[in-house]
Formats: structure tokens, C-alpha cells, sequence
């Protein structure tokens, strides 16, 4: 039997923290962006449909519309006319500006390496475990001296 290759959506490291696979998100993020566009698309095409002056006359229009809405380039070609349509394309640009935003996000974060936060997380809880057990091998060391201590202080209470 052939295996089918996989993207494993992430992975768990030694601390037991979920890793997301970049291009995992990235592809989940572009199925969910381009979902909306073409579920608003149907929505914006109904109401300006019903507009006299609408610019906006097919689903073509309708999705280059958002398309251009969630990306913040707004060429200006299509416009919606009504206030629903309006509503529509302001919705859809929030959406956009936040999921465009977390795509970029994510491409550059290839590029750029270093700005990985999983790598320096994983640092500090290397360092943390270190410091806990260190401190743990003091409080061994303190408990064993106050015992020490007050063995003394006793002993020297029995001589007086």
C-alpha cells in the first residue's frame, strides 16, 4: 500500500507544548479566507443585484470585490452601492486585514527564522528546569544545615 504524503499539523516538543506547522496554517488560513470570500460574494451579489446603480452584476465581480476588500487593496473598480453591500465589504475587510495579516505573518516567518518564538521558548524552559533544579538542590542543602544547626544548638543547650 502506497502512503499518501501528509502535512503533519504540528508537533509536540519536550515540554509537551503543541508546535503548529507554519505552512499547516497557512494553507488552513487560505481555505478559510477564500471560504468567506466566496460565501460574502453570493450575500453581496443578492443585495447589489437589487440596486439600479450597482456596478457590482455577477459573482465574478462579487468575489474581486471582497477579494480586493480583504486585502486592503481596494482598487476601486467595484464598489458596492447599497448598505448591505457596504456592510458586506467593511466585514469582509476586518477579516481580511487580520488573516491577510497572519498569512504575511507566516511567510515571513520562513524567511526569518530567528523571530521563531518556539526556539526561544523552548530556551527558557530549558534554563527553568536548570534553575528548579538547582533550587531544589539548595533547599535540600538549607533543610540539611537548619537540621545541622539545631543539632548543635542542641547539644550545646545539654552541655550548659
Amino acid at each position: 500500500m502506497i502512503k499518501k504524503p501528509t502535512i503533519q499539523h504540528y508537533s509536540i516538543d519536550e515540554f509537551g507544548v503543541k508546535n503548529y506547522n507554519s505552512i499547516y496554517l497557512l494553507l488552513v488560513t487560505l481555505a478559510a479566507l477564500y471560504s468567506i470570500i466566496a460565501i460574502l460574494s453570493v450575500v453581496l451579489l443578492h443585495y447589489e443585484a437589487l440596486a439600479a446603480n450597482a456596478n457590482i452584476t455577477n459573482y465574478k465581480d462579487a468575489f474581486w470585490t471582497l477579494q480586493m476588500s480583504a486585502s486592503t487593496i481596494g482598487f476601486g473598480d467595484f464598489y458596492p452601492v447599497t448598505f448591505a453591500g457596504r456592510l458586506i465589504v467593511a466585514l469582509m475587510f476586518y477579516i481580511g486585514v487580520g488573516m491577510v495579516g497572519f498569512i504575511g505573518a507566516q511567510a515571513l516567518n520562513k524567511f526569518v527564522g530567528f523571530s521563531d518564538t518556539n526556539v526561544k521558548n523552548r530556551e527558557l524552559r530549558r534554563q527553568n528546569d536548570a534553575i528548579l533544579a538547582h533550587n531544589k538542590i539548595l533547599e535540600t542543602k538549607i533543610e540539611l544545615l537548619i537540621t545541622t544547626v539545631s543539632t548543635l544548638v542542641e547539644q550545646e543547650k545539654n552541655r550548659s
